[in-house]
């Protein structure tokens, strides 16, 4: 299963200055800005400076829904963000870095185009600056952090959003080695500095109201194998070769509540059924997918993006009724319109993915 966090507050902070007005952006807010930018600014194609993004979300929750669940230790934490169309100037390798901040910040109240810049909120410098109390500095400019417990994702002429396994970081939020003061993400080492590449990424931000807002993916495997007497009187669908196969759903309704966690069920037979003469009713008995071969994704349907994609997270189960998979619906936008794939894994390779129309509506 997938589950989703989201951030509870994100910023970036630029370390620079604008070199044909003067303008100093060492103090400058964007805590409500809509977008996410870790770039490296030049002027006439003169290397100036960098910008880093801050994120922080509530570990608490995290923690007690993993506790809660009864997860079993191998789950995985995934940092998740999503680039914007803007995105440009990528060069064809980088790294970029994650590490855990050990200061606490201020989300802020500014934007990137606001005239004059607004200094209330955490920047480059400060990690706390409000209206008529005193500025707090960070002890180290940029944001301070923890060296040594970071984690990294490299990029080679790819898609430039990050899905970087942070779980290392997150446990030692658990178990209090390290106190949760978020994320500081950064271009790796001496990159972020050098004037011989030019990155420039945008994200968005939580402050953007669309599926695309910065999030931790909780994911673990809860498949129940298709083993046994978990699959009582069900058949196992031949999935050799060539051998053509019929998937429908049980009872998938039409819409459903935000925050509900859900069985889809799927039953299976053969797609076509042979004829034999009987003076008896005839009836199809169902089948389930062998154990390991069926999984399932989860797209948003406006943008046909994967909100639970296919991943060794996402193995269908199975019981005496048929196969299904459990998903908790927390994190999908409401007022959308979702559909399900379901994929079945051949035994000559073929991987045969079921697009029928599996649709549902998510209310508030």
């Amino acid at each position: 299963m997938h589950r989703y966090f989201f951030t509870t507050k994100d910023t970036f902070i630029n370390s620079g200055s604008n070199q044909t007005t003067g303008e100093d952006f060492k103090d400058k807010n964007t805590g409500q800005d809509e977008i996410l930018e870790l770039k490296k600014v030049f002027f006439d194609r003169t290397f100036s400076h960098p910008t880093r993004v801050l994120l922080q979300f509530d570990t608490n929750e995290i923690e007690n829904y993993i506790s809660s669940s009864v997860l079993p230790h191998d789950y995985k934490l995934n940092l998740r963000l999503y680039e914007t169309e803007g995105t440009s100037g990528l060069t064809e390798e980088y790294k970029v870095a994650a590490y855990p901040l050990s200061q606490e910040w201020d989300e802020g109240v500014g934007k990137e185009l606001d005239t004059p810049h607004t200094t209330d909120g955490c920047s480059w410098l400060y990690r706390k600056n409000r209206e008529g109390a005193s500025e707090i500095t960070w002890t180290t400019p940029g944001g301070t952090y923890i060296a040594g417990d970071e984690v990294s994702q490299s990029f080679s002429s790819e898609s430039p959003d990050i899905n970087m396994d942070i779980t290392t970081i997150a446990n030692k939020w658990f178990d209090e080695t390290n106190t949760n003061y978020g994320l500081l993400i950064r271009l790796s080492g001496s990159r972020e500095q050098s004037s011989g590449s030019f990155e420039d990424i945008k994200f968005f931000s939580r402050q953007t109201n669309t599926i695309y807002s910065p999030k931790i993916e909780l994911k673990w495997d809860d498949h129940l194998p298709a083993t046994g007497s978990n699959t009582g009187s069900l058949t196992t669908l031949d999935v050799s070769g060539n051998s053509e196969n019929y998937l429908y759903p049980i009872h998938l309704r039409e819409a459903y509540k935000e925050n509900e966690t859900i069985k889809f069920r799927f039953g299976a037979r053969k797609r076509y059924i042979q004829k034999s003469f009987t003076t008896s009713v005839q009836t199809v008995s169902g089948s389930f997918i062998p154990h390991g071969s069926g999984s399932y994704s989860i797209i948003d349907m406006a943008t046909n993006e994967s909100v639970v994609p296919f991943s060794a997270y996402t193995t269908m189960s199975c019981d005496t009724t048929s196969n299904y998979f459990k998903q908790d619906l927390n994190a999908f936008e409401p007022n959308r319109a979702y559909k399900i794939l379901i994929k079945v894994n051949h035994d000559d390779g073929q991987e045969i993915i079921y697009d029928n129309d599996f649709e549902f509506i998510l209310r508030t």
